[in-house]
């Protein structure tokens, strides 16, 4: 049995349907979710899972990353996976969880990664690019924002017309469907 932290900022949509995923499986299950954000939506969604559920304030990720790392310890955390989560991930957390912690991107990296790059930003900007594909892409977390391994990706074609909220609503259904099967590969391989 993999053991995964979930850890989101925002309304947890993706975290959710991650936990429902692997609800009842015999192998990988969400062990605790972490936000940043007190009034975060990921909260109510997890704890309507039964999922325990721990608010760690921004100043503990930047002057105390490794009071995070003991939380996780505490829970057994095999596998970490950013979901929503707008915070740095601290170099004390990667190298305790090294290979061990996933994010998802809304692009095909390494194109329109890296810092302040992130949800209608990217869309945006792949639009304006006039490029002819975008995805997703799910990776390891690395020192170099979005600049991990790269797990697995798949594609969208633009269409003539294509808005950054229309790419946007092409996308997150692509993110529903490939970050569950990353996470799997992922476990599969610990």
């Amino acid at each position: 049995m993999t053991n995964i932290a979930i850890l989101a900022s925002g309304n947890g949509t993706n975290a959710e349907h991650i936990a429902r995923t692997f609800e009842g499986s015999h192998e990988i299950n969400v062990a605790i979710a972490v936000s940043n954000r007190a009034d975060a939506g990921v909260i109510g969604r997890m704890n309507s899972l039964g999922i325990s559920v721990e608010h760690v304030p921004d100043n503990v990720w930047r002057e105390n990353p490794g009071e995070i790392v003991g939380l996780l310890r505490r829970h057994k955390v095999d596998l970490i996976v950013l979901a929503g989560f707008l915070k740095y991930i601290d170099p004390v957390i990667i190298d305790a969880f090294p290979k061990r912690i996933l994010n998802i991107h809304p692009s095909l990296l390494p194109a329109y990664g890296g810092p302040g790059m992130y949800g209608a930003r990217v869309h945006r900007a792949v639009v304006e690019a006039g490029e002819k594909l975008s995805g997703v892409t799910v990776h390891y977390v690395s020192a170099e924002v979005d600049g991990g391994d790269i797990i697995l990706q798949k594609s969208v074609e633009l269409v003539p017309g294509e808005t950054a909220k229309s790419l946007e609503a092409k996308i997150h259904p692509l993110e529903y469907e490939i970050y569950p099967e990353a996470i799997a590969r992922v476990a599969r391989s610990l």
